[in-house]
């Protein structure tokens, strides 16, 4: 049964760079995005050369899918290896920040799953480190870099088709899948709080859709409402905010989503601008069979319907590997990649804790 855990798309190969030009290793195996992450990467033209976790199982699995990888005997033999330009890491949440800083301080640039810290301190440490070392600390916002019409509908609001954005609302849900997941899922200091972990991907949406530099959380919650089994566990969250350019959002995240969904969370997005909207149903058409990356745009010229699956791909990760050689910033910004980090963290600090009755 499809849990998240494991998503990693694919696409179509679309090399940036020359064979070798561009090598990275992959480090921290805790999560599986880190599949997704080699393969948006590899898509592109870099090259894997190396990977490393403590633990071997892990690295056995993972080179099952990428046996061009090299097992490394340590991290630091990656991190000694002149040839390596980037790492990318899934380490546990509360590890993926001093990571980074490792990683950038050993001259490498650093590409980490969300959310990329569990602590307002983490995120200062890598703010200096970057200012310092002049390396990247990109962060693998999923649900919208690497999602076909999350890509798409980003274009559209480039070109204009639903004027100035107003409002932004996002659904997160997620399949618990509880048996299936790590010890350090269920330990709140280790993966952060819900609105830090997989609210990370909504404000970043936010942010970038709204085109907003910086934002206030006016209202956010969590709760527990279905695992006592966990007590640490936040099994749903939601959260308001403000634009500083006036635009404003609402979410919801949660870990509620029921067997009987064919995938493992109905995700969507629904963008407001003053000439239309769009709708987003990024991985599944409830009752249909025509799956997932469905787009729908309501504007002043008519109704449209776009199935994006196959048809858009992923740029950020070539983009990605261009501003890594280049020293640009074209697919992400480091302000943006901080943003919304400090934004998630910000919003499960003041989160009202909901307790449900009888529990």
């Amino acid at each position: 049964m499809s849990t998240g855990y494991d998503y990693a798309p694919k696409g179509k190969p679309q090399p940036v760079c020359r064979p070798g030009e561009f090598k990275f290793a992959a480090a921290a195996l805790d999560h599986g995005h880190i599949y997704g992450q080699c393969n948006g990467l590899i898509e592109a033209g870099a090259e894997l050369s190396w990977v490393f976790d403590p633990d071997p199982r892990k690295t056995d699995t993972f080179r099952k899918t990428f046996p061009q990888a090299k097992p490394a005997q340590s991290l630091d033999q990656i991190l000694e290896d002149p040839e390596i330009q980037l790492i990318a890491a899934a380490a546990v949440p509360s590890a993926r920040g001093p990571l980074g800083v490792q990683v950038m301080r050993s001259g490498k640039h650093y590409f980490t799953d969300k959310t990329p810290f569990t602590e307002l301190a983490q995120l200062a440490a890598a703010r200096r480190a970057v200012a310092e070392t002049g390396k990247k600390y990109m962060v693998y916002y999923s649900e919208r870099l690497h999602v076909e019409c999350a890509v798409f509908a980003g274009d559209l609001i480039a070109q204009g088709a639903i004027g100035r954005v107003v409002q932004v609302l996002g659904t997160g849900p997620h399949r618990l899948s509880a048996e299936s997941r790590p010890a350090w899922f269920f330990e709140k200091a280790k993966y952060g709080g819900i609105l830090c972990d997989i609210g990370s991907h909504q404000i970043e949406q936010f942010l970038f859709y709204a085109g907003a530099s910086d934002a206030m959380i006016t209202a956010a919650r969590v709760a527990n409402y279905a695992n006592p089994k966990y007590p640490e566990l936040e099994d749903y969250g939601d959260a308001s905010l403000v634009g500083d350019n006036g635009a404003t959002s609402y979410f919801r995240v949660d870990w509620l989503t029921p067997n009987g969904l064919r995938t493992w969370g109905d995700g969507r997005t629904i963008i407001l601008g003053t000439d239309g909207y769009i709708e987003l149903r990024k991985y599944i058409d409830v009752t249909r069979d025509s799956g997932g990356d469905q787009l729908f745009l309501v504007n002043q010229k008519g109704e449209q319907h776009f199935a994006l699956a196959g048809k858009v791909g992923f740029p950020f990760f070539g983009r990605l590997i261009l501003d890594c050689l280049n020293g640009t910033e074209t697919a992400m910004t480091q302000r943006h990649a901080f943003k919304a980090a400090e934004l998630c963290l910000q919003a499960q600090a003041v989160a009202q804790v909901i307790k449900p009755e009888g529990t």
